[in-house]
């Protein structure tokens, strides 16, 4: 065994991972505490990074399933990837949307004497 893990992933985040078996049942010291092996420290990394890709847990899954034959998986790893792109770069426009409404927002309230644009903004939905 290897040793314990950084704190990247809460307890409770470990055991649920355990129990949707995206990690497998990990080794128990005499008191309790889990030890992690170099091969599921490199599966917690591999997680995390890919969350920070925006893949779900589903989606986590699958490409941890990829990973045992990545040359025969690599058309279908690419089309996931793909998907989370186009996902990421839409996510994007909706963001500049919205960054540019409340930079008017926020200089039309500086502007104005009564009222505030933004609060009345917001309400109108």
């Amino acid at each position: 065994m290897s040793g314990f893990i950084e704190p990247l992933h809460s307890a409770d985040t470990l055991r649920y991972y355990e129990k949707i078996k995206l990690m497998p049942r990990v080794h128990r010291s005499s008191v309790g505490v889990r030890a992690y092996s170099n091969k599921d420290l490199s599966r917690l990394r591999f997680i995390k990074r890919a969350q920070r890709m925006g893949f779900s847990l589903d989606e986590i899954a699958q490409l941890l399933g990829f990973r045992e034959n990545p040359q025969q998986a690599k058309p279908k790893v690419r089309a996931l990837a793909h998907q989370k792109l186009a996902a990421i770069e839409e996510h994007l426009v909706e963001l500049s949307t919205l960054r540019d409404e409340l930079r008017l927002l926020t200089n039309l309230c500086g502007a104005s004497p009564d009222g505030c644009p933004i609060l009345d903004e917001i309400d109108k939905g």
